[in-house]
């Protein structure tokens, strides 16, 4: 099947619709393509640009995200979501300036050698930054795919993946490989949307082989569906007399890893024996919040947040290296995850009798 006429024509269409104005379009230093390109993983758009700008603001290279703290990082993530990403890219920015002298390398290897990164955001980034001649298959490239060759099956699976990977290869041109890129990109972001396509306007739809069988809401499969197992947690919201919140830092591994957060025990815990026993801290005072739901990709997370005033002891364990009174009224620079936050600003805003 002759692939030539599709660069040429999403080319044409790229020139009159594309996007070209966001904003590490700007200057698309390898570093600023980088980080975009993390933060558009599983991400909008829209979401991304403002949390883009402020970060690029605060790390505007390479070095200055190296040397910073993870809870700076995470906490201009606060809010973005799949955590790992911040911290993978500020791991990727110290072995870049360990083991590449703070150049980001222009080479597919050692680009996929960097933590967070795989073989599509590779090549994203060598052909935006670079203009590299290398595919991509990022999720709207994907679907774009699977419509225009007919491609059968759930793009999750190791052979569908190997086609497609295969027609990326084929149509990806050895000229303007940077406009094709974001092109593509595009017109899977705009046009070849998985709801309501517009095949109408659609610049390579002459020979979409699902348009021309009238099945395009057909592909790509969808992924098969499995029910989200539910997990439970109570999360406990201690204050003490002056007002603060405890809050204590996870792990840096798994959910949430590195975010601040407030303790937690499964709901049946005796969860006032806990505090007494681990932290020596009596509870004068607990109301048990509405519940929240907050899901992950593998399951869904039930929180029982549980708001406690507690009187602090002369030997309770206070302030350490993971945990901390908090003062919500006067932040300072610390990352968490969306639920957690939203439980802060209620907190706070009930603290100063806000309803």
């Amino acid at each position: 099947m002759p692939t030539r006429d599709f660069s040429v024509q999403l080319l044409s269409w790229f020139d009159r619709h594309g996007r070209t104005d966001l904003p590490w379009q700007h200057n698309p230093t390898p570093y600023r393509v980088w980080v975009s390109e993390i933060m558009l993983q599983q991400t909008q758009v829209a979401s991304v640009i403002d949390y883009y700008t402020r970060f690029m603001q605060r790390f505007p290279d390479v070095a200055t995200l190296a040397s910073a703290s993870l809870d700076d990082v995470l906490h201009l993530w606060t809010g973005l979501g799949y955590y790992a990403r911040a911290r993978n890219l500020h791991r990727a920015a110290q072995t870049i300036c360990e083991q590449h002298q703070g150049e980001f390398p222009a080479d597919l290897a050692a680009v996929e050698a960097l933590p967070g990164i795989g073989k599509s955001t590779a090549g994203a980034i060598l052909a935006l930054a670079f203009n590299q001649r290398q595919p991509i298959l990022d999720g709207n490239v994907k679907r774009v795919l699977a419509r225009y060759f007919a491609v059968d099956g759930w793009p999750g699976q190791a052979a569908v993946e190997k086609e497609l990977w295969h027609w990326a290869e084929q149509l990806t041109p050895s000229a303007r490989v940077a406009h094709y890129t974001q092109a593509i990109m595009d017109l899977g972001a705009t046009l070849c949307t998985p709801k309501n396509p517009a095949c109408d306007i659609c610049p390579v739809r002459a020979k979409c082989q699902a348009l021309a069988q009238s099945e395009v809401a057909r592909y790509p499969n969808p992924k098969p569906r499995k029910a989200l197992p539910v997990r439970h947690c109570a999360m406990l919201m201690i204050t003490n007399t002056a007002g603060e919140v405890l809050l204590e830092q996870r792990p840096p591994v798994g959910i949430w890893g590195g975010l601040w957060s407030f303790p937690e025990c499964e709901p049946q815990t005796d969860w006032r024996g806990w505090l007494a026993g681990q932290l020596n801290l009596q509870v004068e005072h607990a109301h048990a919040w509405s519940r929240v739901r907050h899901t992950f990709s593998h399951f869904h997370l039930e929180i029982q947040p549980i708001h406690v005033i507690a009187r602090v002891s002369d030997r309770a364990v206070m302030e350490g290296g993971t945990r901390v009174w908090y003062n919500s009224a006067h932040p300072d620079a610390r990352g968490f995850a969306a639920p957690v936050k939203r439980l802060l600003d209620e907190l706070r805003a009930q603290q100063q009798g806000v309803q």
